[in-house]
């Protein structure tokens, strides 16, 4: 492709094929830091480039959006959700959002089976143990977790992810599936759809969310945390603020469930001081997404998008 000259910024690192290819196609400006831009850096992009790459660590909101004299038309953002963008008033603009789905689907359905997997039989706890020199050798009543086979996983939000996090509980750890999704969806696998929220966490051994970022009203709720068997297990690959954070620490430090699974958090890369002293949850850096080749995919269909907006074309992934 010809190098078009436009203006594009790019807010974090990106892999460097993914770069290189940016850099010949448009002028770039790269985020050499890979630190995460400030509100007044983002609104003085708005105004002094054609088009944005971002990811969910730029919060694009109404006033930043809004910019007087505002140049941006295009904003690619890296990742599958796109809850850091007030995509109304983008929309309202004129502006157009898109993202890039599909490529992160195994890669983050891995990552909740890990986490899955890893506070279920206590691997967190027991590591830890034996780094700081506790574990004194083999024992049949020391440090037990407990067995998936058989035990009930419920998906809310049954999308690309929420499937393929289903079909790995299902058929790696023979686990039976039931899950609650706003919209009908066609499955290829044995799974029974429940009414709401409440019915799926009043049953479920472990939960598995997998819906968009909420604001200000998380999906899962302190009552619908409330509603789960004190043997249950919580796990998030999806959104922090897709749960109430604060009611889940109390549960979890109450004896409450059994334990939680956590990639993201509510005020990113903020983990609350109580979160990581508990020995019954796993804490990543949210890294879903966290391998070579997807982060290199998702790099690259962000570019598809700004190549088919500055070709009159339309969007492979537009954000509707």
């Amino acid at each position: 492709m010809k190098k078009i000259q436009v203006k594009v910024l790019v807010t974090r690192k990106l892999p460097k094929e993914v770069e290189d290819r940016l850099c010949s196609n448009y002028d770039v400006q790269l985020n050499t830091t890979d630190q995460p831009m400030s509100q007044s850096e983002l609104s003085f992009a708005m105004s002094n480039f054609d088009a944005l790459v971002t990811t969910v660590s730029d919060p694009l909101n109404a006033t930043v959006i809004q910019t007087s004299k505002r140049r941006v038309n295009m904003i690619a953002n890296v990742g599958v959700g796109y809850s850091n963008i007030d995509t109304k008033v983008a929309h309202n603009l004129g502006i157009l959002v898109s993202n890039t789905p599909d490529v992160l689907t195994d890669a983050t359905a891995d990552i909740a089976l890990l986490l899955i997997l890893s506070v279920t039989r206590g691997a967190y706890s027991a590591e830890r143990k034996l780094r700081q020199g506790r574990w004194h050798g083999f024992s049949l009543v020391n440090d037990l977790g407990r067995s998936m086979q058989g035990k009930v996983i419920g998906i809310i939000g049954m999308g690309r992810i929420g499937q393929a996090t289903a079909r790995r509980a299902l058929f790696a750890l023979g686990m039976k599936v039931v899950f609650y999704n706003r919209s009908t969806v066609t499955l290829d696998f044995e799974a029974k759809r429940l009414s709401s929220i409440e019915a799926l966490m009043a049953i479920a051994d472990v939960v598995s969310v997998h819906v968009p970022g909420s604001g200000a009203t998380p999906t899962v709720t302190a009552a619908h945390i409330a509603l789960l068997k004190p043997t249950a297990y919580l796990i998030n690959t999806a959104r922090g603020d897709s749960i109430d954070q604060t009611a889940l620490i109390v549960a979890l430090t109450e004896g409450l469930i059994a334990g939680a699974g956590l990639d993201v958090y509510t005020n990113e890369p903020e983990v609350p001081e109580a979160l990581r002293q508990l020995d019954n949850v796993t804490l990543l850096p949210h890294i879903g997404s966290a391998t070579e080749e997807v982060r290199t995919a998702m790099g690259m269909i962000a570019i598809d998008n700004l190549d088919a907006f500055f070709s009159n074309a339309p969007l492979p992934n537009p954000v509707l």
